[in-house]
């Protein structure tokens, strides 16, 4: 599980004395912790990886601002915290698999996609979104 490996990363961090990933994978178990109140039962891998890419999200968003408020400072803490989040994500397809990817989707859903374009937008998202991210996802369907 992801969880555990996070913990367990923590775990060697401590140790080691990394006080920067420490903060960064507390930070990330203390979102998960609440996912887990939340539901009342153990978040799945699903959700786990749902927390971490609404965190890569947030922290790509932080990194622009701070670019454009002139604070490299911040910008390089926050592009350090995302490296150690991309860690437990998965590989995303590249933009030629991807594509291939859409592709099937579309030609296994062709009356769907002839009636309405728009609705295979959602067929793509549900299968793909384990392996890109959706803004790239929406780029190849509008490249169509």
């Amino acid at each position: 599980m992801i969880k555990q490996t996070i913990q367990n990363d923590q775990i060697t961090a401590l140790k080691s004395g990394d006080k920067k990933k420490l903060e960064t994978l507390r930070y990330i178990l203390a979102k998960i912790k609440n996912k887990e109140i939340e539901k009342r039962v153990e978040p799945t891998d699903e959700e786990v990886l749902d927390i971490l890419r609404k965190q890569v999200k947030e922290l790509k968003e932080s990194i622009d601002s701070f670019e454009k408020g002139n604070r490299p400072d911040l910008a390089a803490e926050y592009k350090g915290q995302l490296e150690l989040i991309a860690v437990y994500l998965p590989k995303e397809l590249s933009d030629e698999d991807l594509k291939h990817e859409v592709d099937r989707i579309i030609a296994a859903n062709q009356d769907l996609y002839n009636k309405n374009a728009k609705a295979i937008i959602g067929l793509c998202m549900k299968e793909l979104k384990n392996k890109a991210e959706s803004s790239r996802i929406l780029q190849m369907i509008e490249a169509r």
